[in-house]
């Protein structure tokens, strides 16, 4: 498999994984908090004070070349996270003792 991009600031693992360098950022993790909350380019580099506005840049334009396949991870990604949902359940009292830390403060 090669594993060779054309954008400098990105590296692709054995699994085919697209990360920010030499980060342990995924490329996807960049672009699902883009997704979320709406941030530009800037406010991403704000948010991730570690990348450089040119890493940013790459792991954005990777994600436009790779759109088909990377949306595809991130809806798995999200289906699996709501198929999981149901069987968590809350810390006995957890939200009571938030609630008083909160009523404390």
């Amino acid at each position: 498999m090669d594993t060779s991009v054309a954008y400098p600031h990105i590296e692709v693992d054995e699994a085919g994984i697209a990360r920010v360098g030499a980060t342990r950022l995924k490329v996807l993790h960049l672009v699902a908090a883009q997704r979320a909350y709406g941030w530009s380019p800037a406010e991403l580099h704000f948010q991730y004070p570690s990348l450089s506005m040119a890493q940013v840049h790459a792991a954005l334009g990777y994600y436009w070349d790779h759109r088909e396949a990377l949306d595809a991870a991130l809806d798995a990604a999200l289906e699996s996270a709501e198929r999981a949902r149901p069987g968590l359940k809350e810390p006995e009292g957890l939200r009571a003792r938030l609630r008083s830390l909160r009523d404390a403060s």
